[in-house]
């Protein structure tokens, strides 16, 4: 970019990047990312380009969502790579606060760079609702809530972008909700299928598995309940102790209160929006002390 002086520099380190468009006639239906969690800026309709507008005037209207733009890709330093967040809800950010850059992965990332400095990229690969194996079928009339299930979207969101070495997978829990009811035998099966697709497809990749939270006694109806926290325990140990996994982030040592097999009440509160909090989506203090349970030696760069 032609404000870049001098490409070894830090002056744009942690900057955010806006990216301007405009839609000519009707756009149709929109692809989109409801829950961004960030602000993005809109003109009035049929305003026309102003992408080179650098005052707020032609902008007078607020969204937290993304549309249209899938993802952005860039030319790097032979040694540049990315690590890709994958999951749901949890992944996505729920409960973290809009414009804090404070989901889990941007913690990782943080810690990442000032690891091993200005090389690796952390690619948020999470959608709310989704699950490992359901749902069945995903036709475009009827959407599921949750976008298609993670071994639908992995060729999409993970094996198609550029320079990826490592994924941290993180997902189960809305499986074992009401709204997927799926066996813990169909999810484990689910992942052993999307670990050997990945390693097929990136050749050296190393899939590291994330424990789900709890979510025992969460408000939301859709979860909360025993038989769901028991399918999460063992889906937790299967990721901790099956040998399917480069390494484990272990995020319910860290998040869940080992007295009463809840979030830990200080995890509990909302930052997006205040209020009580769920007891299923970790807040921004939650989101920080999953982002630094991680092993960054998962991710060292190659010698």
């Amino acid at each position: 970019m032609p404000f870049v002086r001098d490409a070894a520099s830090n002056e744009l380190a942690g900057r955010k990047l806006a990216v301007s468009f405009h839609v000519v006639g009707e756009s149709g239906p929109m692809t989109w990312h409801a829950k961004a969690l960030q602000s993005s800026y809109v003109t009035w309709p049929g305003a026309g380009a102003k992408g080179n507008e650098e005052g707020e005037g032609a902008f007078p209207f607020a969204t937290a969502a993304w549309y249209f733009l899938d993802a952005l890709d860039m030319r790097g330093e032979r040694d540049a790579y990315a690590v890709v967040a994958f999951g749901d809800s949890i992944t996505d950010g729920t409960a973290s606060t809009i414009n804090g850059d404070d989901r889990w992965p941007d913690v990782l990332h943080r810690r990442l760079r000032a690891a091993y400095g200005n090389r690796i990229a952390v690619v948020n690969a999470g959608i709310g609702g989704n699950q490992v194996v359901g749902p069945a079928v995903y036709p475009p009339p009827k959407p599921f809530p949750g976008g298609p299930s993670a071994l639908s979207r992995l060729e999409r969101d993970v094996l198609t972008l550029s320079g990826v070495r490592a994924v941290i997978w993180l997902e189960g829990i809305n499986d074992f909700s009401h709204n997927g009811n799926a066996t813990f035998e169909a999810v484990e099966k689910g992942m052993r299928d999307g670990v050997a697709r990945m390693r097929a497809r990136i050749p050296g990749v190393r899939v590291i598995g994330a424990t789900a939270v709890s979510a025992l006694g969460a408000t939301n109806p859709a979860h909360g309940f025993k038989e769901q926290d028991d399918k999460r325990r063992q889906i937790n140990e299967f990721i901790r102790t099956s040998g399917v996994f480069d390494g484990v982030a272990d995020f319910d040592k860290v998040v869940t209160d080992r007295q009463n097999g809840a979030m830990r009440a200080e995890f509990v509160p909302d930052n997006t929006v205040g209020g009580p909090g769920d007891k299923l989506h970790p807040n921004r203090l939650g989101y920080m002390a999953m982002g630094a349970v991680i092993d960054l030696k998962l991710f060292a760069p190659a010698r």
